[in-house]
């Protein structure tokens, strides 16, 4: 019997950075590169920018998220965390798609 992964992906892309972003249900830890959201972005604009999928979602504390984000500098990688959640929320529920364009 396949057991299913918990765990929903997303691939964002923002000028020269990159990052994949792991998804699953949970209280809201959010680790990006092994460092804590706000120990990662340091100002309130990268973590606004970062963080926007989920606000616009209301789904800020239901969910455990880990990202990997490498090349270009913290704003370009903000947005493609961003871009990241934004895809895997849609993978998760289909209706999240109309609000996060």
């Amino acid at each position: 019997m396949a057991v299913k992964n918990p765990y929903i992906w997303g691939l964002g892309r923002r000028k020269t950075a990159s990052a994949r972003v792991r998804i699953k249900a949970g209280t809201g830890k959010f680790l990006v590169n092994g460092l804590e959201f706000e120990q990662f972005f340091l100002t309130h604009d990268t973590r606004r920018a970062a963080a926007m999928p989920l606000t616009v979602t209301e789904t800020r504390n239901n969910y455990d998220i880990w990202c990997n984000v490498i090349g270009g500098g913290v704003t370009g990688q903000a947005g493609a965390v961003s871009l990241g959640i934004a895809r895997a929320l849609c993978v998760e529920n289909e209706n999240f798609e109309k609000t996060l364009r």
